[in-house]
């Protein structure tokens, strides 16, 4: 199997799964207000879902702190701030790590509401990496109605299609990526959970 046609597979199962985590309807609410882009003719969105078995509280306090991607993300090697402490209109510079095609971006928190647990941020330079006009929203919810269960994030994004490439190869790098910031949040978040 080459690696085209196991990246193929990998995202058909992703599309699978994330349709079934989708049908929730705490999640349809906040797909319905915060998760609806309008794509031009050269860009790409799409939304990926993570349930993750950690109280809300704990999951929103690792994903809200602008000031500390790399807590989770793990192709984040270090964070400086530029302007601001983490709150909205602060921006950092995030190093990537050398096996990414790209060595540095500079991100802008446009948004960060700590009562509807919404975080947005946009890459407004590192012209080194494929994510051109690349804006993020995620959101974080129960996984049943009334506080129980889990906890759901969605993260869905907006970005240019780079010259040379499709629609869907596009789609396909990104999900990558954000489904493995989400896998990693998921880890994080449940080892917490497990030591409180």
């Amino acid at each position: 199997m080459t690696a085209c046609s196991s990246i193929s597979i990998y995202y058909i199962i992703f599309r699978i799964k994330t349709q079934i985590k989708m049908n929730n309807p705490i999640t349809q609410r906040m797909i319905s207000l915060h998760h609806t882009h309008n794509p031009t003719p050269n860009q790409c969105t799409s939304s990926l879902v993570q349930i993750i078995k950690a109280p809300l509280p704990l999951v929103w306090s690792i994903l809200r702190r602008f000031d500390q991607p790399q807590v989770y993300k793990t192709f984040i090697k270090n964070c400086t701030m530029l302007l601001g402490t983490g709150d909205i209109g602060s921006v950092r510079e995030v190093e990537i790590i050398s096996d990414m095609p790209a060595k540095v971006s500079v991100e802008r928190l446009d948004r960060l509401d700590d009562e509807m647990h919404v975080m947005m941020f946009t890459m407004i330079q590192g012209g080194d990496h494929r994510l051109l006009n690349y804006q993020s929203t995620a959101t974080v919810n129960h996984e049943e109605e009334g506080g129980g269960g889990g906890t759901v994030v969605v993260e869905s994004y907006l970005v240019d299609v780079p010259p040379g490439n499709t629609e869907e190869e596009t789609r396909i790098f990104v999900n990558t990526l954000v489904g493995c910031n989400h896998r990693s949040l998921a880890i994080v978040a449940e080892r917490l959970a497990c030591n409180v």
